[in-house]
């Protein structure tokens, strides 16, 4: 394994500790990248998720995409945990926490929010850093873009409907401009760019030649991560820190949906006998959030300075060391699973 990959929960913890101190040494210059943004989508951000799964996208095989239909079952497994478990164990957790074990330590309207942006984190399922998780499992790129591709199109008419549902308001405004530009750019835009590269590189030397550029673009694809995370963190360090016993609460129940997910998916993969690069990606695109929307959307509807921003915001720093874990454990079980 490549040096960055190989030390990646490393480099991701010092890009948490750098985004924090450098969002409360010079707080005015993430406050005018924050407000680079269209629709709550920070472009920034956007650029920096494109960085880091183009490299991916070179990967995917359209030719291959025809036989994904051979194994059906790691796709109805992603499916049945993102919509039908997943969402709704997020807002059981949320409710018991924050309205019966910790209702002594938060008011009801607090306790109320960070429940709220839980069930926004439960009802997004990964679009972007998914890739990510499949690479480093060496999951099948193609089976992978499918599981990403229909979740999407799920997301377009069970996000509000679900959402709704589970917050309590049937008169909830999902911000559809939100939802679609950030499919686009955290979607289809890189593979739009990874599809024609493959093609380019695919006709002058070959699979080869897309092999050396993929792992030529590893490294830049690990920044590309890194960066995300030191602006997440860069935007929300006053809040961090003025906040520490709030984000402690909110995160024990989020591991503990984190990994309780990962459980359920991971038996179930290994009862359904799932290859090893089909069950990887469908543990983990159940198990990790898609929390760039998350957190637009707990913008757009409760406020930059809500509690239901602030428990997006946690999910953040909940879930890329926890998904590094997780990924190690998948690594670590490949011959647990069919081949």
């Amino acid at each position: 394994m490549p040096f960055f990959e190989r030390f990646l929960s490393v480099w991701v913890g010092l890009a948490i500790v750098a985004g924090v101190a450098l969002g409360l040494a010079a707080p005015g210059l993430f406050q005018a990248v924050a407000g680079f943004e269209v629709a709550h989508v920070n472009l920034a951000v956007a650029v920096f998720i494109w960085v880091m799964i183009y490299p991916m996208m070179i990967q995917i095989d359209f030719a291959a995409m025809k036989r994904v239909g051979d194994k059906p079952k790691g796709l109805l497994l992603t499916l049945v945990v993102n919509w039908l478990i997943k969402p709704f164990t997020m807002a059981a957790l949320g409710w018991l926490f924050f309205k019966v074990l910790f209702a002594d330590l938060v008011d009801p309207q607090t306790g109320s929010e960070y429940i709220a942006g839980m069930i926004l984190l439960g009802v997004a399922p990964c679009t972007a850093m998914v890739f990510v998780w499949s690479h480093l499992t060496k999951g099948d790129a193609n089976y992978t873009l499918v599981q990403v591709s229909v979740n999407d199109v799920i997301m377009v008419f069970a996000f509000a409907p679900i959402a709704a549902l589970l917050l309590g308001v049937s008169d909830i405004t999902v911000p559809w401009d939100t939802l679609v530009l950030s499919t686009v750019l955290y979607v289809l835009l890189p593979l739009v760019a990874g599809a024609l590269t493959r093609r380019w590189l695919s006709g002058r030397g070959g699979e080869k030649a897309v092999d050396d550029f993929v792992h030529a673009l590893k490294p830049v694809s690990v920044l590309g991560l890194l960066a995300t995370v030191v602006l997440l963190f860069g935007f929300q360090a006053q809040t961090i820190l003025a906040k520490p016993q709030a984000i402690v609460l909110i995160a024990i129940p989020l591991l503990i949906q984190t990994y309780g997910i990962f459980l359920i998916a991971f038996v179930a993969a290994r009862w359904l006998r799932l290859p090893h690069n089909v069950a990887g990606p469908a543990c983990l695109i159940g198990t990790s959030n898609f929390f760039e929307l998350a957190v637009a959307v707990a913008i757009s509807l409760f406020g930059l300075s809500s509690g239901a921003a602030l428990a997006t915001v946690v999910g953040v720093l909940v879930e890329v060391p926890v998904m590094l874990s997780l990924v190690a454990i998948v690594n670590r079980t490949r011959d647990w699973f069919e081949e």
